[in-house]
């Protein structure tokens, strides 16, 4: 990481997109993924489909370093699925750039899947025994195994056989030379949505898209239509648009609540709920259970920022941008021989020093993880002549890990599962510390009888069966350490 300390903010595993039935499917769905960058740097991949053929282009590195003109000329078709990774499950590697493409018994299909497999590993030692051979360490792949291992007819019938047997998150997009699927797992983890592009006088179909996010469609003039629902797989072909669903057993709907909290953009609908509107509320239920008297609303950006809004407005103090962030950090810079204290975080954050100085400072912050960067912040923030910081976190103390696509650090890594709040606020030098309450959280975010949250990284309480990060990956197939 160049010098550089690890980040100390949560990763998503991936973003996926889909379209079908566009002349340009490849270069929208490029459109897409580049608005769904946030949801993964590492690499990214596009499938098109000209009806007969499945091709593909996929890389290490970012969307619009991946996909030049020249290279999404050599994507035609009116289909085509793409996906953005960020590793949670399997090394980080180019063998494990999705989409993923093979030739099987039931033809050429492309996957890309944003979620992460909690029996993966099982399976895929099952299927070993019996002859299967991986081509890379991703758990997506064991999906593809037992779709070509199913003995049901047709391919959607081998599908569902294969969905019910895995477990965990998952939001797939496939592709075949004429379809496209969009997939979500019967708890609905993580987000997909479906759009539509209307076609004009005398087209056939309309153009069908699927996002991780709404905020890809808004990119391409698609319009939002629906959620695809849990345990549902949606099918777009040439007969039109149908759904079933291939679950057998009813569980209880356990969204990621985070989705709200930090990775989506508040320009998302997700789950049904504009995201924007949630941590606005956040921020203004955190100003109702924590107020202090102070001077100023800061918050640590870019997640802090719509939270901060709503605080701010709740508590009747003024915002202000006390903190700037450098969006041109590249992926290598070069620090100086001379150690600089701080200095990565320097190079992301720089104080407005007119703003902050004799201030009470109230700092809002979506989370903290190891307590190292908001350690450093608050050095910075009273450097630059602040009186007091406060700090504020919209979302409870995170004390147990998220196997279920979201990066997260061992238990015993995470500050508030070994700190008491008095102690965290300690650790990281500041006057006061307060987080949201889970049931604030759970009020901001509307949960109610449609929507239920998946909320085990504050409870340590999973939806599934619990299954220990380290048992996930098999030793022999776990990522090296840097």
């Amino acid at each position: 990481m160049s010098g550089l300390e690890r980040s100390d903010k949560f990763k998503d595993e991936c973003g996926v997109v889909a379209v079908h039935n566009h002349p340009e499917a490849s270069t929208l769905a490029y459109l897409g993924l580049h608005q769904l960058q946030h949801r993964g740097q590492e690499s990214a991949g596009i499938v098109s489909s000209d009806g007969a053929r499945l091709r593909v282009h996929k890389a290490m590195g970012e969307v619009a370093e991946i996909f030049t003109e020249e290279a999404l000329g050599k994507l035609p078709g009116m289909l085509a699925i793409g996906h953005t990774r960020y590793s949670t499950a399997g090394d980080s590697a180019a063998l494990n750039v999705q989409p993923i493409m093979v030739d099987c018994n039931k033809g050429m299909i492309a996957l890309a899947h944003n979620g992460n497999l909690v029996n993966a590993w099982e399976i895929r030692s099952r299927l070993e025994a019996y002859g299967s051979i991986f081509q890379t360490t991703s758990d997506t792949e064991v999906i593809v195994h037992l779709i070509a291992q199913s003995k049901e007819p047709t391919l959607p019938e081998a599908m569902c056989e294969a969905l019910r047997q895995i477990e965990g998150a998952f939001s797939l997009v496939m592709m075949t030379h004429d379809r496209v699927f969009a997939i979500r797992d019967p708890r609905g983890f993580r987000p997909l949505s479906m759009g539509r592009i209307p076609n004009g006088a005398g087209e056939e179909r309309d153009t069908i898209v699927f996002a991780s996010e709404t905020c890809a469609f808004d990119l391409i003039g698609a319009v939002f239509e629906r959620d695809i629902k849990p345990g549902e797989m949606v099918v777009v072909g040439p007969e039109g648009v149908s759904s079933r669903f291939y679950g057998t057993e009813e569980v209880k709907p356990a969204s990621c609540i985070f989705e709200h909290v930090y990775f989506a953009r508040p320009d998302s609908v997700v789950f049904g709920r504009s995201v924007q509107v949630s941590r606005e509320a956040m921020g203004r239920q955190l100003a109702k259970e924590s107020p202090v008297e102070a001077d100023v609303v800061v918050p640590v950006p870019d997640s802090g920022v719509t939270a901060a809004l709503g605080y701010a407005a709740e508590a009747g103090l003024p915002f202000r941008f006390g903190l700037i962030r450098n969006h041109y950090v590249g992926r290598t810079f070069i620090e100086p021989e001379q150690r600089v204290r701080d200095f990565g975080v320097k190079l992301k954050l720089n104080p407005v020093r007119s703003l902050l100085t004799g201030q009470r400072v109230v700092l809002i912050d979506d989370s903290i993880v190891r307590g190292t960067t908001s350690r450093k912040i608050m050095r910075m923030v009273r450097d630059a002549g602040a009186t007091e910081v406060h700090l504020r976190i919209s979302c409870p103390p995170t004390i147990s890990p998220c196997y279920y696509g979201v990066d997260t650090p061992s238990k015993s890594q995470l500050i508030a599962a070994t700190k008491t709040v008095e102690e965290i606020r300690d650790y990281i030098g500041a006057d006061s510390l307060a987080y949201l309450s889970l049931e604030g959280l759970r009020q901001a975010c509307a949960e109610g009888e449609e929507t239920t949250y998946c909320t085990s990284c504050y409870t340590g309480t999973y939806p599934t069966e619990f299954v220990p990060l380290e048992q996930l990956i098999p030793p022999a197939l776990a990522p090296k350490k840097p």
